[in-house]
């Protein structure tokens, strides 16, 4: 029995050793790695290169998820980067790696006991690459799936590209990475997931202080692209940029490993970072806040109050009365905008200081009173309701499961708002066209189209009843495809064409609306714009 005893024992302590469950909370250096343990429930074992600061190898409970052929890294790797590691007792004990360059430093934390990899990038300078982001490349037979978009980013098995080297088809639907994207202001958890354990690996980001675009900004969050399955946090990118980058510190952001189930934001707790020495991180001490009530947004719709800087951005909702408070934010003078929904209504300016709370209301100038002879769309700020809005986000415009994009003609009065289409391309479905009867001629009138986001310089002209209003200037160039990567949110350029009061008559009336510009493409690449929304209106 006791030789039994020992036998059984011997094979429990073999098992417990294989799986990690034993792991202690410490870092080896080996092979020209630091080797880093959690000391979790969970165990998650790590390997982050001293000379680069790839992460070379990531197992949790035993299992290998770490990409074999490229790690996971800023950018697209530092190359090379001096790395140090160190470990802290504070309120609890954690390990720091800090890796610099002569413009970053990337910073990569445990907390003792958690399955989580904190991280934080500190940049003087935009990266040479053009973007700064963080991608994990995880192992697709580990880690298949995504959260919370499924397939739509899942270009594994692709048969031809459709465009560029990151539109492709599969399965005869089209995929790409930028359809994983979520805009700032709804980002939770994304994730990849997989196997027998149902592993869960997840980017959160409590916030985007420091990142570029504002609250309505979506950029990359997954792509399982066949050889290996790739998890983001992008922070800047060229992709349809509306602002210049921020320097300073991006993040704490983490990467979560789990069993059970998709974390949450409002569960994360970051402010532990005060006790580390991160380079640019600002206490809740050294913030202040904003609160006040909003007017004047259109019923129905969601107030939003922005606020940005040079050095910072931060938004929140407001309450169904208006009432509204920010985030913590650093002290400086900001921009502060209303939006409804994502249509901009209001623009103001406040101060913040450390430990202060501001108050500062701010009113809707909008929705002036006007008499609407008709209109098509609502401005929200987004093509809400026009035909393939429910799917560009998912899907590239050339796609099979998308309705006919025209040339279409929409009737005032009888057509349903998924007759209006919700871009025109140049080379696709140009002209769009608008009838409408009016009782009586109303004189001089306004033709008001408000758009959300411009390609290649694309610009809506209109011509009434024969008569063409002279072209509008181009719009502030965007260097970015927009919805082929299913974006739509650009810098919003509204335009008004004033009627002559002979234009309009009793009876029937058509309007036409073209996309000029200095340029053409090909099919959906040609010039192009996206509507929020068309109104006739009379003074």
């Amino acid at each position: 029995m006791a030789l039994l005893n020992a036998v059984q024992l011997f094979i429990i302590s073999l098992t417990f050793f294989v799986s990690g469950v034993f792991g202690a909370f410490g870092y080896t250096s080996s092979g020209g790695n630091y080797v880093i343990d959690a000391g979790s429930a969970n165990p998650l074992i790590f390997s982050v290169s001293q000379s680069n600061c790839d992460i070379k190898s990531i197992k949790y409970r035993g299992t290998e998820l770490q990409y074999g052929n490229t790690g996971s890294h800023i950018n697209s790797g530092l190359g090379s980067a001096t790395v140090s590691i160190t470990q802290i007792n504070g309120s609890k004990r954690y390990i720091k790696v800090t890796c610099v360059t002569s413009t970053l430093t990337h910073y990569l934390v445990v907390r003792e006991g958690d399955s989580i990899i904190y991280m934080a990038t500190y940049i003087t300078a935009e990266p040479s690459i053009g973007e700064l982001r963080w991608i994990a490349r995880l192992l697709p037979d580990k880690l298949p799936n995504e959260y919370p978009y499924g397939e739509v980013s899942n270009t594994a098995g692709s048969s031809a590209t459709v465009e560029g080297s990151d539109v492709f088809l599969v399965n005869g639907q089209t995929r790409s990475k930028f359809y994983s994207s979520t805009r700032f202001i709804d980002e939770d958890a994304h994730c990849v997931y997989g196997g027998s354990d149902l592993i869960h690996v997840c980017i959160l980001t409590p916030q985007q202080e420091s990142s570029s675009g504002g609250p309505f900004f979506r950029d990359i969050n997954s792509n399982n692209a066949g050889a290996s399955t790739n998890l983001y946090n992008y922070m800047n990118s060229g992709h349809v940029q509306t602002e210049a980058f921020r320097m300073g510190l991006h993040g704490p952001y983490l990467m979560q490993f789990s069993r059970s189930g998709i974390p949450t934001v409002k569960n994360t707790d970051v402010s532990f970072f005060s006790e580390l020495g991160i380079t640019g991180y600002v206490p809740a001490s050294g913030r202040g806040t904003v609160k006040g009530t909003a007017t004047g947004i259109q019923r129905g719709m969601q107030g939003v109050v922005h606020w940005y800087n040079s050095q910072a951005q931060y938004w929140a909702k407001t309450s169904s009365n208006g009432a509204f408070t920010s985030p913590l934010m650093k002290p400086g003078t900001y921009t502060m905008v209303l939006y409804q929904t994502e249509f901009k209504i209001a623009t103001t300016m406040v101060t913040v200081s450390a430990g202060q709370t501001v108050t500062q209301n701010i009113a809707g100038n909008f929705n002036t009173t006007r008499k609407t002879l008709w209109q098509i769309g609502e401005y929200d700020g987004q093509p809400t309701g026009f035909r393939n809005a429910d799917k560009f986000l998912r899907m590239h415009p050339s796609d099979s499961r998308m309705a006919s994009w025209g040339p279409l003609t929409y009737t005032v009065g009888s057509s349903s708002l998924s007759d209006f289409p919700m871009a025109v391309f140049k080379d696709v479905n140009n002209p769009v066209t608008i009838k409408f009867n009016l009782a009586s001629a109303p004189g001089a009138a306004t033709l008001r189209i408000a758009t959300t986001l411009s390609f290649a310089g694309g610009r809506p002209q209109a011509t009434i009843n024969g008569w063409t209003a002279s072209a509008p200037a181009a719009p502030t160039k965007i260097d970015s495809r927009g919805i082929t990567r299913g974006a739509y949110r650009g810098h919003g350029e509204v335009y008004t064409v004033s009627i002559p009061a002979d234009k309009l008559v009793a009876g029937s009336n058509t309007i036409t609306i073209s996309v000029i510009s200095g340029s053409s493409g090909a099919k959906f690449l040609s010039p192009n714009f996206i509507f929020d929304a068309v109104e006739l209106y009379t003074s």
